[in-house]
């Protein structure tokens, strides 16, 4: 069994095959399939993919690529959401949300300060709501870190993990998870691929970020969550343990980081 805890399935790529996308990963053993949402206009569709899809779920929250169309009054039409999502039990984390420096208009002052407005108050939403993050940490993990230090957020995921040994080990501290995906599979991924060896097995968890970050077999094709096992497979090989035995390992640390999916196993 396979968990892909980070994949846009909504995104335009699959437009019309989501079901189809979901069924081929379903025959590859991934059991499961966290949808984000990105911004308020996919609030509901995100949540409708998981309703009709047997092996998905979802999260609610606003990307920081998608802040600077964002109004104020969205971080409470996401509460608003998150309040009626709680009864629903294909709902596990707020996410995707976080800070992206690695995009050049994103780094102008206005926009930095924006995002971390937006990155603080949902934070505050999962905290007031005892739920997990996904977080979006490019080229951002230290400022990342230093509002986790603030606001309380008892577990979550850093997706797409490329930061410092150091990094890491501080996520870990506050009982997160470390996403890896497709860029581990590359030869050239040198540190990333150390972390994906070295890091204690407890902190790690599989992702594809489908349709985004294809494996070295696919890129620069489309990704999607029928590769996990595959993916899985390079980790396995990384730290010398059979690929069961990492079908194992990062599924349950996914149903750690996020309980609610875990109740529904």
């Amino acid at each position: 069994m396979w968990i892909d805890t980070h994949c846009h399935l909504d995104a335009c790529e699959f437009a019309g095959e989501a079901e189809a996308v979901a069924a081929r990963a379903a025959e590859q053993r991934v059991s499961w399939i966290v949808i984000p949402a990105i911004e308020r206009a996919n609030f509901s569709t995100v949540a409708t993919l998981a309703a009709g899809l047997d092996n998905c779920v979802y999260a609610l929250g606003i990307h920081p690529i998608f802040v600077p169309q964002a109004k104020e009054e969205d971080l409470a039409v996401l509460r608003t959401a998150v309040q009626a999502a709680m009864d629903d039990p294909r709902f596990v984390a707020i996410g995707e949300i976080g800070l992206d420096f690695f995009v050049p208009s994103l780094r102008d002052e206005a926009l930095r300060e924006k995002q971390e407005h937006f990155y603080s108050e949902q934070l505050k939403i999962a905290r007031d709501f005892d739920l997990p993050v996904l977080l979006h940490v490019r080229r951002s993990q230290d400022i990342i870190l230093k509002y986790l230090r603030r606001i309380n957020v008892r577990k979550g995921i850093a997706h797409a993990f490329n930061g410092s040994f150091q990094q890491a080990e501080e996520f870990l501290t506050r009982s997160f998870k470390l996403g890896f995906g497709g860029a581990m599979t590359f030869t050239r991924a040198l540190q990333i691929r150390r972390l994906a060896a070295e890091l204690p097995a407890e902190g790690l968890v599989l992702e594809t970020d489908a349709p985004d970050i294809a494996p070295a077999w696919r890129h620069p094709q489309r990704n999607a969550p029928e590769e996990l096992p595959s993916i899985g497979q390079v980790l396995a090989d990384l730290r010398g343990i059979s690929v069961d035995d990492a079908a194992r390992l990062t599924s349950g640390n996914a149903y750690s980081a996020l309980p609610r999916l875990a109740s529904l196993s």
